[in-house]
């Protein structure tokens, strides 16, 4: 009878592995590091062997576990193809049915968008549980979304499902997001977007802030904290990043209407400060709705990649 479930999380530093009992409970973890040379060739290979070694230590056979699941940096169309992930350097990838040669071929493997997975292993095990309808935010230096409705997980026909970072909110924006566009969410509500935000509010004017003691080495956590301490330009910065976020939320809530909204990524570190905020400019923007999604953190942290991955091959995903 199978016992376990594998879960990977494939970043560009390092690859996050766990091994969990079929209800979720993980029962280890570690990381390998993430060998980018030569197109990512040797990423799953050292993986494959680092499982191997691990499931020994533990005594555990090929047949005692029901599957491999692994979150990639990039867009998984349903058939399981990666077509680029530029952070690892693949092309043309199958990440599943690479894993799945590595190890036999006996073995049933799914791979699917980090992000999405995330949400996935949240709604299993971390700040979703209980709930089948869900959004996934992942606020970091990007904007990642992953959206569950009735329990799965909505990829998009090409991939690209609950890609909210890029979603438009701002004309005139001057700089170019990563994606080619302007405006987009992840250009004012990530890490780097919520610095650039403050950064421009400074600029705009002479007044005190306790920002300024930071200089260029300001980050998205001192804006934060000066905005909890009541820092009036802080709060107004971060206001406005959190008020495109509450913007891009309420359309989903007019789409879709998902139970919940899980806040991950370092930002979501600031905690109900943030959630309050956002709170408030969602419930502006959603008159229509006297019941509506609440907005909760994510507990998984860094974790939450290797639950969902996990997660992926035990169906209804």
């Amino acid at each position: 009878m199978n016992q376990y479930v594998v879960g990977i999380d494939v970043g560009g530093t390092t690859v996050k592995c766990g091994i969990f009992t079929i209800s979720g409970v993980l029962m280890d973890k570690w990381e390998v590091p993430t060998r980018k040379e030569e197109n990512g060739c040797y990423i799953l290979p050292d993986v494959a062997e680092s499982l191997k070694m691990h499931m020994a230590e533990k005594t555990i056979e090929l047949g005692d576990i029901e599957g491999i699941g692994i979150g990639v940096p990039g867009p998984v169309d349903p058939n399981g193809h990666v077509n680029v992930c530029v952070n690892l350097g693949w092309h043309d990838h199958w990440p599943a049915k690479e894993m799945q040669e590595l190890m036999g071929g006996k073995i049933r493997c799914a791979a699917g968008n980090d992000a999405n997975v995330a949400a996935l292993g949240e709604m299993w095990q971390g700040g979703g549980k209980g709930h089948d309808n869900m959004l996934m935010v992942t606020l970091g230096t990007g904007v990642g979304g992953g959206l569950i409705l009735n329990g799965h997980i909505v990829a998009g026909v090409h991939g690209a499902g609950a890609e909210i970072g890029h979603i438009k909110v701002r004309d005139g924006e001057p700089e170019q997001c990563n994606c080619g566009g302007h405006g987009c969410l992840e250009q004012v509500a990530s890490a780097t977007g919520i610095v650039r935000e403050a950064k421009r509010t400074l600029v705009s004017t002479d007044e005190a802030s306790k920002m300024r003691e930071f200089g260029e080495a300001l980050t998205a956590k001192d804006i934060c904290d000066c905005a909890k301490e009541g820092d009036k330009l802080a709060v107004q910065s971060l206001g406005t990043s959190l008020r495109f976020l509450a913007q891009v939320l309420a359309h989903v809530s007019m789409v879709v209407d998902p139970e919940l909204f899980v806040i991950g990524g370092g930002v979501s570190k600031a905690g109900q400060y943030l959630v309050d905020v956002l709170k408030s400019y969602y419930e502006e923007f959603t008159p229509l709705l006297d019941e509506k999604a609440d907005i909760t953190l994510a507990t998984l942290g860094n974790d939450a990649g290797i639950y969902g991955s996990a997660r992926l091959v035990l169906g209804n995903e």
